[in-house]
């Protein structure tokens, strides 16, 4: 391929998985690391996936190579998000009344969840439940660089339902963390109150960190709630499929 022109070889090695790229093909010769280093790489691979307009330029300030890399690596990074697993992966940070318990779908007194991958909830009891997640990024492969300069969106996302008989209070707080656990930006729901005799259906609710600033290491994911009946048991709130996904 030494005779080919370096724009027609651009196209040919975009073609290839982006994997093979960097661990194989970057290694055949100085040519290719360069071509496969260069802008013009990734912004041709973005555009065929649909991550770049046609009229997007190479020096537009993006670096295509990480938003390609990080729109491959969006998943979602609670782990044990709708209680498959027990409690495995959260903190219990305040158990009040009978405490966490895991639940099916829907429930008694409960309507079913939107998605059909969804089968079990966390509910709470009589006094205030609440737990937490700290999702460490680097370790999820979000490197330095990439949260300091591109600072890409950090989607948060959550899940919450009352039983048809029971009224509840819900609260949601997602703090971005630094190396040394200072706060860096802080998402703070109101205290969301379902009124007794409600329709049990579920509820999302999402908040978007932009324009952070740099120094993001951390984030730390908290809800919880508690039942306005004040019954023993559980006809707290219900909460499930929550998530924090890193997005372009």
């Amino acid at each position: 391929m030494e005779s080919l022109p370096e724009p027609l070889l651009v196209r040919i090695l975009a073609s290839v998985p982006a994997v093979e790229l960097i661990l194989v093909c970057r290694l055949v010769c100085s040519q290719w690391k360069a071509l496969i280093d260069s802008t013009a790489l990734w912004l041709l691979k973005c555009q065929r996936e649909g991550l770049a307009g046609e009229d997007a330029e190479e020096e537009g300030g993006a670096n295509w190579q990480m938003l390609y890399f990080l729109d491959k690596r969006k998943r979602n990074l609670i782990k044990n998000a709708t209680g498959e697993e027990g409690l495995e992966h959260w903190v219990e940070v305040e158990s009040g009344g009978d405490g966490w318990k895991i639940e099916e779908l829907p429930g008694d007194f409960g309507k079913d969840f939107p998605s059909d991958e969804v089968h079990q909830y966390f509910v709470t009891s009589f006094e205030w439940c609440r737990k937490s997640q700290v999702i460490d990024l680097r370790a999820e492969g979000y490197w330095e660089e990439l949260m300091d300069t591109i600072q890409p969106k950090i989607v948060v996302k959550d899940w919450y339902a009352a039983r048809c008989d029971a009224g509840c209070l819900y609260e949601l707080n997602v703090r971005l963390l630094s190396e040394t656990d200072e706060v860096v930006a802080e998402y703070r729901s109101e205290t969301i109150a379902l009124p007794q005799d409600n329709e049990g259906e579920w509820n999302e609710i999402t908040h978007t960190f932009t324009d952070y600033g740099p120094g993001v290491r951390f984030v730390s994911f908290e809800h919880g709630g508690q039942d306005t009946v004040f019954w023993k048991g559980w006809y707290g709130a219900r909460v499930t499929h929550s998530s924090v996904t890193v997005e372009l």
